[in-house]
């Protein structure tokens, strides 16, 4: 009897092939929930949004105690509302003079803080953050395009 001797070529199968394939996008889809790129890019904006508030209360603070200004609140352009009791009536801090905005650039940049800083989400004209000062004198600058946070500080 002639054995016959055949040739077998190492492969992979169409379904071994398959089974690889869906590993990797079931790998793929928990890293992308795990990651969430979107939170993220909030939380990185929000981020953002918190250090400019900052700053620019800094700026503020700064123009007040500064002897030059006898301790007067920057209003170049507007005036700085009082923080309201019964729902916070909020001045716009702007770069123009447009109607509604405090324009505070002309009194803080470049001497109190090098540039005016612009909300990640803001328009031409607009800052994006807003200022008040309550009765007792107490300045508080805000974010009020914060996403899913409340952003403000007071001092």
């Amino acid at each position: 009897m002639k054995m016959v001797q055949k040739n077998f070529k190492k492969a992979f199968t169409l379904v071994e092939l398959l089974v690889v394939i869906g590993i990797l996008a079931i790998l793929t889809a928990v890293v992308l929930v795990a990651v969430n790129p979107a939170r993220q890019l909030m939380q990185a904006r929000n981020t953002e949004r918190s250090a400019e508030v900052n700053s620019i209360l800094s700026a503020i603070t700064a123009y007040i105690a500064d002897p030059i200004n006898n301790g007067a609140v920057p209003a170049s352009g507007g005036t700085i509302v009082s923080c309201s009791t019964s729902g916070t009536v909020w001045s716009n801090i702007g770069t123009s003079t447009a109607a509604g905005f405090v324009n505070l650039k002309t009194d803080l940049a470049p001497t109190y803080i090098a540039d005016m800083p612009m909300d990640p989400s803001g328009t031409e004209g607009d800052t994006g953050y807003d200022v008040c000062q309550s009765t007792a004198n107490r300045i508080t600058v805000s974010a009020p395009s914060a996403e899913g946070a409340t952003i403000e500080v007071t001092r």
